[in-house]
């Protein structure tokens, strides 16, 4: 709408201000003249306020009723005195139309709204995003064994779906039989799969892996897990409280500063001269100066370049003023998994019995996982990779669930699987490899055992999420800053302390439900922090949308992004550091720029009233719309120097 307005009303002030007299005076040229060519100001002057104006109108009428002055009610005061003094000035002798003044502030106006909503995105998609993970339909078992396609909304409890491999869960749920392994992730945000067994619960949303479930159902629409994840967005998104932007109260002030200014010349010159048209003349001189077209632009130009500037370092702002307030922050919460580690298994020790070297072992591991898409498979399989390791040729691969793998190489019969391997077969592991599990298992890392001829553990890997290059210096750049740093992870005690400590976090909360994630945010804001709470699953979308600042990592699922105020696209912790740091810069431009835009209120305003007028000096409006011009040049030169802000870390 600003937009369309603004292009509009642009294209009818070109005529309005080419047949200005003042502009015709201030550039030597006379206009031609014809038949009806002296209505041609007056007519689309009329034309551009009832059609860019009305709405800065209807919106200061919000303001007034909300007994809360800004820039709505600043803007309507000086577009309306302007509009109905250039009117009677057209049946009255001695005075001077504001006509091109007029024009000129509504476009800027039309401007700097358009260029101020473009920028901003509010969340309103996450409810969208966690609907589209339950399933329209699901497969019920009749009782005569067959199965029927049935809309999800007609399950009821006890009812029993069967839910092959690869399709999600429809209801909160009891595995009655099957074993398969579920990707919980969207709803965790956990990178594991989970195996699922009789008596073993599922969750709606969730997406089964490898084997065939049947499902008694035990919860369904509002009751479910996911449903509960529903509510709490929503509650999070609509408690968050309204803030005035900074340009809205600096136009308040002006506007009682106006009407001020304009009540005290008004006094002073009918004392002074009687009431004529000069003290008319002179109120609304004060009344259309009050508002200067460089207050329009000083806090949108910033926020546009401040947009492109984060755009450019990786980051998509969503919502200008949680940018804004990202300067105050104090606190910033990381979820572990997939935002300070990369949410994938990786091999981070390798210990190896008798004659095996860890290439060996490496070696024959990755050829028997050479064809195995399970996350431990393809960890050991990276690892051989990094290290250039080729894998080995093997023959006879069986899978035995629950247990592990076996398959032939060179011959030779090797196993690899996990204790229950181990314990399977009656093994007994050499101290060192023993001791190596042992220490794994105490920095809660899984440990997989690569066991030669039945008899022997010739090798042991320990996996674990890995810890992004950048999380450690992120993190070091935001305690430089003063800013605290938590982590919340829905990971056991042991893991959530290892992480901590490797990364030097201050406070950690283990073992977090998904719904407990929003309840750990609005504990920190009780304490008076001001809180961002950095995410990528699910089940971070509450806390992401109850955090002070939300910060969405940008690989992530599209719920948490929706529910982000801010989106990091290049998934890199390293950009929160930044995003403050152009925060920091922005809020300093936007000051600067409002000093700019009103500064010279304080030297016009006083002329404009006619405080040196016994000296002979007086502000005529076109010398104030000057005035107004430069301070927008200004303005528009100061905002443009923070596209070379230095956001390196």
């Amino acid at each position: 709408m600003f937009r369309r307005r603004f292009w509009v009303s642009l294209a009818l002030s070109v005529p309005v201000i080419f047949f200005s007299e003042f502009i015709q005076d201030v550039f030597g040229y006379t206009a031609p003249t014809f038949l009806g060519s002296v209505w041609i100001t007056p007519v689309l002057s009329v034309i551009i306020f009832a059609y860019g104006g009305v709405p800065f109108l209807s919106m200061a009428r919000t303001e007034l009723e909300n007994r809360e002055p800004g820039m709505m009610m600043l803007i309507s005061l000086a577009i309306t005195v302007a509009f109905v003094y250039s009117i009677a000035s057209l049946f009255l002798e001695g005075t001077t139309p504001f006509f091109w003044e007029l024009v000129t502030l509504i476009d800027i106006m039309l401007l700097g709204h358009w260029m101020e909503m473009r920028s901003v995105r509010q969340a309103s998609g996450a409810l969208d995003e966690l609907a589209k993970l339950m399933p329209d339909t699901a497969e019920r078992i009749t009782e005569s064994g067959d199965t029927e396609e049935v809309p999800v909304s007609e399950l009821g409890e006890d009812d029993v779906v069967l839910v092959r491999p690869g399709a999600s869960v429809p209801a909160d749920g009891e595995v009655v039989e099957g074993e398969s392994s579920v990707d919980e992730s969207m709803i965790t945000g956990e990178s594991r799969p989970v195996d699922k067994a009789p008596g073993v619960e599922v969750v709606a949303g969730t997406v089964n892996q490898d084997g065939s479930l049947r499902i008694k159902i035990t919860k369904t629409g509002e009751e479910t897990t996911l449903a509960g994840i529903m509510r709490l967005v929503d509650e999070a998104q609509k408690s968050k409280s309204r803030t005035q932007l900074l340009a809205d109260r600096a136009a308040g002030w002006l506007f009682y500063v106006a009407l001020g200014v304009a009540a005290i010349t008004a006094v002073a010159w009918v004392v002074a001269t009687g009431f004529n048209i000069t003290v008319l003349e002179r109120v609304v001189t004060v009344l259309v100066i009050a508002c200067p077209h460089a207050l329009g632009l000083a806090v949108p130009l910033v926020v546009a370049i401040n947009t492109s500037t984060a755009a450019q370092n990786g980051m998509l702002i969503r919502d200008r003023i949680a940018m804004e307030e990202s300067r105050n922050l104090d606190t910033v919460i990381f979820d572990k998994t997939g935002t300070l580690t990369k949410g994938e298994q990786g091999v981070v020790g390798v210990e190896t019995a008798g004659d095996w070297s860890e290439e060996r072992a490496l070696e024959v591991a990755a050829g028997v996982e050479g064809d195995s898409e399970h996350m431990i498979a393809r960890a050991i399989r990276d690892a051989a990779e990094e290290r250039d390791i080729q894998r080995a040729q093997v023959s006879n691969f069986e899978n035995f669930r629950g247990l592990g793998v076996r398959a032939t190489v060179d011959g030779e019969t090797v196993h690899i699987g996990g204790p229950n391997l181990i314990e399977k077969l009656g093994i007994e592991r050499s101290d060192g490899i023993a001791a190596f599990a042992e220490e794994a298992g105490s920095n809660a890392e899984t440990v997989i055992y690569l066991v030669h001829d039945e008899s022997e553990a010739v090798a042991a890997f320990a996996l674990a999420d890995v810890i992004r290059d950048e999380s450690r210096q992120a993190i070091e750049a935001l305690h430089a800053m003063d800013i605290e740093v938590a982590m919340l992870t829905g990971d056991s005690e042991d893991v959530a302390r290892a992480v901590s400590e490797e990364l030097g976090i201050d406070q950690y909360f283990a073992e977090v439900l998904p719904e407990e994630k929003d309840t750990k945010v609005e504990q920190l804001q009780s304490e008076g922090k001001f809180v961002a709470m950095v995410g990528d699953g699910v089940n971070d979308a509450p806390a992401l949308t109850r955090a002070d600042v939300g910060i969405a990592i940008g690989s992530g699922t599209d719920v948490a992004i929706e529910s982000g105020d801010i989106i990091l696209v290049d998934n890199n912790p390293l950009d929160v550091v930044r995003l403050i740091r152009l925060s920091k810069a922005s809020y300093r431009k936007m000051q600067e720029n409002l000093v700019w835009a009103t500064g010279y209120n304080v030297f016009a305003l006083p002329l404009a009233a006619g405080i040196l007028a016994p000296i002979g000096i007086l502000l005529s409006p076109a010398i104030g719309a000057v005035f107004m011009s430069l301070s927008t040049i200004i303005v528009a030169i100061n905002a443009r120097r923070l596209g070379g802000i230095d956001l390196s870390v």
